[in-house]
């Protein structure tokens, strides 16, 4: 299969449905509200590193930690203060010494008031190329800061109602049979799904031990593991008699036509995680994959994820919204935007022993946010 190719026109033509879905929400919600938008003082960027402190060893195809090192943001304006998080695991190629150099070079006092989103979003990604954790950070901050000066919850800003959210998967990490199971036993009273980890040597040995404690329906996540197209369709295959709903990134993300080989002939959806970062990037989806997984963290923050989600859909793309190694923060964040999702995958906040927030809350299986102003988070210290 050939990867599609978009002319100028077609791109233009989606990018303004996109924007312009965007634009009337942003109306329609300035227009409800009795608040002024005008300058009443003058944004205040500060940061500070914090480290992340997994409760077991998140082990992956390719990789295996204990901590993951983070950035915690800042943003006061008028009395109020927004909060965002740079979450920054080793693939994303970015350090704590990358986003502090970066947010050094945020200077919002050019700005005349918070409510100036697309300017400031879009000076802050002009910055430099990549450091999309960093712009996540800044984004997730301002609308954090937004909504509380709205006195709304972000989720009213989007248009969208907690009601609709999906239930989230919980991540089951590679490890040894005993300890796979006792993390099952605990996952399967508390969650309607999980997410399985697979990709080296053993992967039937997980599925056959997940089933010994659980017929939950899973989701397995191969992080580019596999390196064989036919063998990765004929694991396929036995995993969907086993249970499994859907498949995240079996091949690696650089095998397009390997991709949409699999994807045709999958009995399961094939869903796209390391081929995939921003907008700019969802288009070229299309053919290769059955849907797309969203994260915060890749994609910039909420501004530009909203616009993906709007653009995927236009594509006829599935969406899930995942989630790294995070506090509460970031993953209230991602939990505001979750009614627009297909599947979620925002358990961050749950596998770590230091969450430094409070506000997002497990119910029944589902992530859900408070109906607090802005993320609806709280400073636990």
């Amino acid at each position: 299969m050939k990867q599609n190719n978009y002319n100028r026109r077609t791109f233009l033509t989606a990018s303004i449905l996109v924007a312009g879905s965007t634009t009337f929400l942003n109306q329609d919600t300035a227009l409800s509200s009795p608040v002024s938008t005008e300058k009443k003082g003058v944004m205040k960027l500060s940061f500070r590193p914090y480290e992340l402190k997994l409760n077991n060893p998140f082990t992956l195809a390719t990789s295996s930690r204990t901590v993951t090192p983070g950035v915690q943001v800042e943003i006061e304006f008028d009395g109020k203060i927004g909060y965002g998080e740079a979450s920054l695991p080793p693939y994303l190629g970015e350090s704590t010494a990358s986003v502090l150099a970066f947010l050094e070079r945020v200077d919002l006092t050019a700005f005349s008031s918070p409510f100036e989103t697309e300017n400031i979003l879009d000076y802050v990604d002009k910055i430099t190329e990549n450091n999309t954790a960093a712009k996540a950070a800044v984004d997730i901050a301002l609308h954090d800061l937004i909504g509380k000066l709205l006195g709304v919850p972000c989720y009213q800003l989007l248009g969208l109602s907690p009601k609709q959210i999906p239930p989230t998967t919980f991540t089951i990490s590679i490890a040894k049979p005993d300890v796979i199971r006792e993390q099952t036993q605990d996952a399967a009273k508390r969650f309607k799904m999980l997410k399985v980890k697979l990709g080296r040597d053993n992967d039937k040995e997980i599925i056959e031990t997940i089933r010994s404690v659980t017929d939950l329906p899973l989701i397995v996540d191969i992080n580019q593991g596999w390196k064989d197209k036919r063998y990765a369709l004929d694991k396929i295959y036995w995993l969907q008699e086993k249970g499994i709903i859907m498949v995240e990134q079996p091949l690696p993300k650089s095998w397009w036509e390997e991709a949409g080989w699999l994807t045709e002939r999958s009995p399961l959806p094939i869903f796209a995680d390391e081929s995939l970062q921003r907008i700019h990037d969802v288009m070229k989806i299309k053919g290769y994959f059955s849907g797309i997984n969203i994260k915060l963290m890749k994609c910039t923050g909420i501004h530009e994820a909203w616009k993906m989600i709007h653009l995927a859909r236009a594509c006829h793309l599935s969406v899930m919204l995942g989630c790294m190694t995070e506090t509460s923060c970031a993953i209230a964040a991602a939990v505001h935007l979750s009614p627009a999702a297909d599947f979620v995958d925002l358990d961050g906040n749950l596998l770590i022993s230091n969450d430094l927030f409070q506000g997002v809350h497990l119910e029944n299986g589902r992530q859900l946010p408070t109906n607090l102003p802005g993320l609806g988070i709280e400073k636990k210290y």
